[in-house]
């Protein structure tokens, strides 16, 4: 039998109660310490899951040779010094979204990962949901065709975070979910942003994101913390089928429709003949696959433990945080020159096995 594994989370705030409780739930893990500057936060969450070791030193918990890991729930402005921190003590690192907060740190903390052959897992667990897996395995079953558009809106009256533009705080989410979804990763060569600040905040409270993908499809992102409305909807259109992700209907999350505009005239003309081609459109069936019942965290840690136990990247690896983050790097360009299309200069770390 495999042992399990001994991890600690850093912060206990919005996010760590939850990596403390999948955790604790999970048989893979042994949550060893709680560690958060607050202690009396801490105790709250030790006592929420049933009990576990606190503390506000982080230095005693990445110099503990029987703790394996560290999930860390901080926000992004630290998570490149902790991670560095854990990395350099020998430590595996699963991260909240976004990875880091510039792509420079993030490049590092992927490379360093890389070379001491430890796992450095995104937490983006949107990917991790039933819905989102079954797209990921659609798309690479060739269900949908070829993909022509992703369309993807994340809107809601929220709270104006002190810290970031509305671009960091929920593009993230989508952009991960493409990353996960499309086969290769998000790769765009440029990204156009608008956003609008109406409030007078000193950031973007409603913004647009435009990216051209390889092979001529194009992603488009709406994000929107003054909305009285929430909606968390995707849209991805192929040349056979056209997909809806709808993550607030729980009666039907997913939709499958046989519609959309037939490409194999067109793919059949001569580009002389193109524009003059008549195009047709195709109207089928619509269903709804089914999807098992697991919960998105839990997934998560199993993925972290499995990814450490095989000695291998894992499915949101580091380097998949770091697409995530060119893109933000590359929106936060385009909006300083007033939307033009910026682009994008992914880094290509050193290549690892965990990493």
């Amino acid at each position: 039998m495999k042992r399990r594994l001994n991890v600690a989370v850093i912060g206990a705030g919005y996010w760590g109660p939850n990596l403390a409780r999948s955790l604790r739930a999970s048989r893979e893990w042994n949550l060893s310490a709680i560690c958060d500057l607050d202690i009396d936060r801490a105790r709250r969450v030790a006592d929420a899951v049933g009990g576990a070791p606190v503390t506000a030193d982080l230095d005693s918990v990445l110099a503990d040779p029987l703790i394996d890991a560290i999930a860390i729930a901080t926000p992004a402005r630290t998570h490149h010094s902790i991670t560095m921190a854990a990395i350099d003590a020998g430590k595996h690192v699963l991260v909240e979204k976004p990875l880091a907060d510039t792509q420079e740190h993030g490049s590092e903390m992927v490379r360093r990962a890389s070379e001491r052959g430890l796992v450095l897992m995104a937490d983006h667990t949107h990917c991790y949901t039933p819905a989102v897996l079954k797209v990921r395995e659609l798309i690479a079953a060739g269900e949908l065709g070829d993909i022509l558009f992703i369309d993807s809106v994340r809107i809601n009256f929220g709270l104006v975070q002190p810290d970031v533009d509305v671009f960091w705080d929920l593009a993230p989410h989508d952009l991960s979910i493409m990353d996960f979804i499309l086969p290769g990763g998000l790769q765009a060569a440029s990204v156009s942003a608008h956003g609008s600040d109406p409030l007078n905040t000193g950031k973007s409270c409603i913004g647009h994101l435009t990216m051209p993908l390889h092979g001529g499809a194009m992603a488009h992102v709406t994000v929107n913390w003054l909305s009285p409305t929430r909606t968390r909807r995707m849209v991805i259109g192929g040349t056979r089928q056209t997909l809806v992700w709808d993550d607030l209907n729980p009666q039907q999350r997913l939709s499958l429709y046989d519609r959309g505009v037939d490409v194999s005239s067109i793919s059949r003309a001569t580009a002389q003949d193109r524009r003059a081609t008549n195009i047709s459109s195709r109207l089928g069936d619509t269903r709804a696959p089914a999807l098992e019942d697991r919960q998105a965290l839990a997934g998560v840690v199993a993925e972290f433990a499995g990814a450490i136990s095989e000695n291998r990247a894992s499915r949101t690896s580091g380097t998949s945080g770091l697409r995530v983050l060119s893109i933000l790097d590359a929106a936060a360009g385009s909006l300083a020159a007033f939307g033009a299309p910026y682009p994008l200069s992914q880094s290509r770390p050193a290549a690892g096995v965990a990493a």
